[in-house]
């Protein structure tokens, strides 16, 4: 009993993340820029991905502008605001990959800036170029293998004006996989809550070339 009384405290300790939240109740953003040669290699080829049409050098794209409580996130959130279109939607291929990436991140995360789609995608994108893209990843041409604090300590280099803990990397399946930078709701950087700060220590991840 005593065990079953530990398990139950630990679990009402954690943070909840039951979906379907308030529209416009968060505390920052969390802006997601993904590797997308190392999404290509693992899923995006496969499917035939524009993204990874070789024509496009996609190095890293626009994941997601997503809402952050200081500890969780909302996600599918209430909102009266419309979808968008599917114009709306294509307007974003050229920092997101596709459409469909686009639609997604608006349902699951785009509903709960308190946004109308316009304004959401807007945010998006003026985030998405607030932040530059080290140039030795844009034209990264053969696969290396790196720690990944180096890959952070690139977007520190390349942007004086972020501190080490507004930004984080992760890995997957043994890849650098995203660059997460936290923003105030203006767009301005800000630190990182402790449930986002959780950097890959890998000291020989992938990063496929830009292809």
């Amino acid at each position: 009993m005593r065990v079953l009384a530990i398990a139950c405290a630990a679990l009402l300790a954690m943070p909840a993340w039951a979906e379907g939240e308030q529209a416009g109740d968060f505390d920052y953003y969390v802006l997601s820029l993904s590797w997308a040669p190392g999404w290509c290699a693992t899923e995006g080829a496969g499917r035939d991905a524009a993204q990874c049409d070789p024509a496009n050098d996609a190095h890293f794209v626009l994941h997601g502008l997503w809402p952050q409580y200081e500890s969780g996130w909302p996600s599918y959130c209430r909102t009266t605001a419309r979808n968008p279109s599917r114009a709306q939607t294509a307007a974003m291929e050229d920092i997101m990959g596709s459409d469909g990436a686009a639609w997604y991140q608006w349902k699951k995360h785009g509903r709960c800036a308190g946004l109308s789609a316009t304004d959401y995608f807007a945010q998006a994108r003026a985030a998405y170029e607030s932040v530059t893209v080290p140039w030795v990843f844009q034209q990264l041409t053969k696969d290396v293998r790196l720690p990944a604090k180096v890959v952070e300590e690139a977007f520190l280099e390349a942007n004086p004006n972020l501190r080490p803990d507004m930004v984080t990397v992760t890995c997957d399946q043994g890849r650098i996989d995203e660059v997460r930078i936290c923003l105030n709701k203006d767009l301005t950087p800000r630190a990182c809550g402790t449930d986002v700060t959780r950097d890959c220590r890998m000291t020989d991840a992938l990063m496929e070339r830009v292809r």
